[in-house]
């Protein structure tokens, strides 16, 4: 990559949308800087603590380029007209299906989990978000319930679709309970909801048809979790 007239920015030159869409969010930290403003606003010092490694300095300047891009924004916050946050533009938002599903093509590549590494409990939802098929819809409407550390967020089916939503569900058919890196770990397939129950890592309750509905809408295989269903239908 050259540099641009300006010193910093750097380019690809290359006429092409994919070398253009590079040149915009292809730095170190600039997708993953993107991924925490798909949850809503986010104040610096909030981004600053959630992606430990990133740098004050580093993080200013990713930020001006997305706001110089029109990627991202500064607004205030509800709650106090002096408190600044980043948030997503219009344009920045039509990145979600593309962050979700790389996402979801990189569990293809998640490892064991090492205490090393850094998971927070937030980044389940975009897990459950981007593992929602919707072609496997259940024809029911209901909602199921998942309570990752302090997070909780849930599942809307309603008329057809599903939608994964922050905040607790109205009345959930199904609610699990687990700490985030066992989360990330069922999703990538590195172990099994039933495993992570028998050691304590994952609660779950509810109706034993909903469990194995939201299973199958999450890709996980149905079959291999009627024991844990059962065993959840007991409690």
């Amino acid at each position: 990559m050259s540099k641009t007239s300006t010193g910093t920015r750097r380019t690809y030159n290359q006429y092409c949308g994919l070398a253009s869409a590079l040149d915009v969010l292809g730095e170190r930290w600039t997708l993953l800087i993107v991924r925490e403003l798909l949850m809503g606003p986010r104040r610096y010092i909030d981004l600053l603590n959630d992606l430990p490694g990133l740098g004050t300095n580093l993080l200013a300047e990713r930020l001006k380029s997305l706001v110089d891009r029109g990627v991202a924004r500064q607004v205030h916050l509800p709650s106090g007209g002096a408190r600044l946050a980043y948030e997503l533009t219009e344009v920045g938002q039509e990145l979600r299906p593309m962050v979700l599903g790389l996402a979801k093509w990189g569990m293809e590549f998640v490892g064991a989990y090492s205490p090393n590494e850094v998971v927070r409990p937030h980044w389940g939802f975009l897990a459950v978000e981007a593992m929602l098929d919707q072609e496997r819809v259940p024809g029911f409407d209901e909602a199921y319930q998942f309570e990752v550390d302090d997070e909780i967020f849930h599942i809307d089916v309603r008329d057809g679709d599903a939608r994964a939503l922050k905040g607790p569900a109205e009345s959930p058919a199904m609610i699990v309970r687990v700490d985030a890196a066992t989360f990330i770990e069922i999703g990538a397939g590195q172990q099994t909801p039933l495993a992570a129950m028998v050691t304590g890592r994952l609660k779950m309750e509810g109706d034993i048809e909903a469990v194995l509905r939201c299973c199958e809408l999450l890709g996980l295989e149905a079959g291999a979790m009627r024991p844990l269903s059962a065993a959840a239908g007991r409690e």
